[in-house]
């Protein structure tokens, strides 16, 4: 029996070490951000190259995912402005010479790997430039008029783009094996598809099929805002109800014509017609918004830093548009050189603190990882809008106060009461009754609950090396705790997996300093079994650790 027993720990390890290739996305994105970047104005030369010196501070400042705006060459015929907009694709098998070439793009792609962060480009299937090589070998991938002419896309006024056609089989194949070959070649993770709704459905399903078969752990982002894009592979889409095109429920508390009780019930439909393992994306500002409606500033007014962190809080994925950490009071040019003014500015400190927050603290994970939205009760002013967040061991707690006067309310509730520090701030504060809160105008808080954001240092000394220990007690009912050795600070990940090689709970996922540290774990949700035990650990001094243990919960 215990050579059997021996037979299935190995097994399971070696399905573990084979299995993460497998795996989805979630694996990786789960308690991320998103971070778009204009290489054009990124940099005052606007290549590759130079936007590479700024990843140690974009890794410092904690982002996860980098989303690189069309990196295609552009159009020349019809081009507007001097340089033409990103998506007019001319060849979608080619950088944009402007850039760099593409041993630039593939040592940028692996630089921004080495740092555990990911990258996705944006990819315009939907229409191309009008000098584009498909024009000439395939004219018949084209829509045309009744005169047998190119044209742009219906409904819209982008004059230097036209559109193609998916009802052609032969362009269909060739956009999917396009996009593969950037995923082949320079092992991308992932697309942000542009204008998804001018394309059919099924052809998103079909290529989104066929590129997981290629990486099972692709990330989709679908550039719209439909229910439907869950239910054809897409992993993450657009909240525009919130913001989007100079409007949104964010836009009307400024103009006063929303209160907290709209925002809420816009989270609430959020949360009921998309799934928990659908993403949604929140944001204050991107290309789009920042050229053609304003910046944050201008839209938001002094409601611009609460909106920053509200969007990064309150629901799954966040975007950041490169510059916005820069306190960015600029409308970028879109067909033209146009250089991001960087300056010093708190919101660089601001989204820092926020990104790591959302690493360390489960509450604020995305999809079914994340704590599920609960608006806190209160008395009052229904300009005050408090909630809490809360998964396994973690919890959030934040108030905001969705006007441009001073406002009171009376939170007559239980699901605050706790011990918590001010996640910016660092000072502490026990509540246990009836709350009434005072807050300026635009102000807000935002609390994480008190020793549940890092294991417990048990041991002063440094242990010589890293070890995970057998979980005590084993069997166990329900809890039982995990100890492990550490010998230079790491970024530990520890999973549980049951026998079948599924999945089950991530007990932690942050980083952790030199030294012995203990967690607790619940199974109180999971059925009487063998689980196993993963510890992934990448110190400081560049050691990679992994270890697994068997666990036995008996109920």
């Amino acid at each position: 029996m215990k050579a059997l027993r021996l037979t299935l720990e190995l097994t399971f390890i070696i399905f573990l070490h084979f299995s993460i290739n497998a795996q989805d996305h979630k694996d990786w994105s789960y308690n991320l951000n998103i971070y778009e970047v204009n290489t054009r104005q990124y940099t005052s030369s606007g290549t590759f190259d130079e936007f590479r010196t700024h990843l140690d501070r974009l890794e410092e400042m904690g982002v996860g995912i980098i989303w690189l705006m069309p990196i295609n060459p552009i159009g020349e015929v019809n081009r507007l402005g001097s340089l033409g907009s990103p998506y007019s694709v001319k060849d979608y098998l080619a950088v944009n010479p402007e850039f760099g070439d593409t041993d630039d793009f593939r040592n940028l792609v692996d630089d921004i790997h080495s740092r555990g962060m990911y990258v996705i480009i944006d990819w315009v299937a939907n229409h191309t430039s009008w000098d584009n090589v498909l024009t000439t070998t395939h004219p018949e991938w084209y829509v045309t008029d009744g005169g047998g002419n190119f044209t742009p896309p219906p409904g819209t006024n982008w004059t230097d783009v036209i559109q193609l056609d998916y009802d052609q089989t032969g362009l269909r194949n060739y956009m999917i094996d396009a996009m593969k070959y950037w995923i082949t070649e320079f092992d991308i993770d992932g697309f942000r598809c542009d204008a998804v709704s001018f394309m059919p459905d099924d052809f998103w399903a079909q290529a989104i099929s066929q590129l997981k078969v290629v990486k099972p752990e692709l990330f989709m982002l679908a550039e719209d805002d439909g229910t439907q894009y869950q239910s054809i592979g897409f992993d993450m889409s657009y909240a525009w109800g919130m913001h989007a095109w100079g409007n949104g429920v964010l836009v009307r508390i400024v103009n006063g014509t929303n209160t907290g009780s709209h925002l809420s019930t816009y989270i609430q439909n959020e949360l009921s017609q998309f799934n928990d393992d659908h993403y949604r994306m929140y944001f204050t500002s991107n290309h789009d918004e920042n050229a053609w409606y304003g910046t944050v500033f201008e839209q938001f007014g002094d409601a611009a830093e609460q909106f920053a962190v509200l969007t990064a809080t309150v629901n799954s994925m966040q975007l950041i548009y490169g510059g916005q950490e820069a306190g960015l009071n600029k409308r970028l040019q879109f067909f033209d050189k146009d250089l991001i003014p960087w300056q010093t500015h708190p919101f660089e400190e601001i989204y820092k603190t926020l990104m790591h927050l959302k690493k360390e603290n489960k509450a604020l994970w995305n999809g079914s990882a994340g704590g599920f939205y609960r608006r806190v009760y209160i008395s009052g002013s229904n300009k005050i809008f408090p909630f809490v967040r809360e998964k396994d061991n973690d919890k959030i707690f934040a108030i905001f106060n969705l006007s441009a006067d001073s406002s009171s309310a009376l939170l007559n509730d239980t699901k605050y009461f706790g011990e918590w520090v001010n996640a910016f701030e660092g000072d502490t504060v026990t509540i246990d009754e009836e709350l009434t809160v005072s807050m300026g105008p635009w102000e807000y808080v935002v609390y994480k609950m008190v020793n549940n954001s890092t294991g417990v240092a048990e041991e002063v000394t440094i242990p010589p090396g890293f070890r995970l220990y057998q979980n005590y007690p084993n069997p166990f009912n329900p809890e039982t705790t995990v100890k492990f050795d550490l010998a230079s600070g790491s970024v530990v990940r520890i999973e549980v997996y049951n026998i079948t090689g599924e999945r089950v709970d991530i007990i932690r996922d942050g980083y952790f300093s030199a030294g012995t540290h203990s967690l607790r774990f619940s199974g109180d949700r999971l059925t009487s079994g063998t689980y196993f035990c993963r510890l992934i650990a990448k110190g400081d001094d560049g050691t990679k650790y992994t270890e697994v243990i068997r666990m036995q919960l008996l109920k």
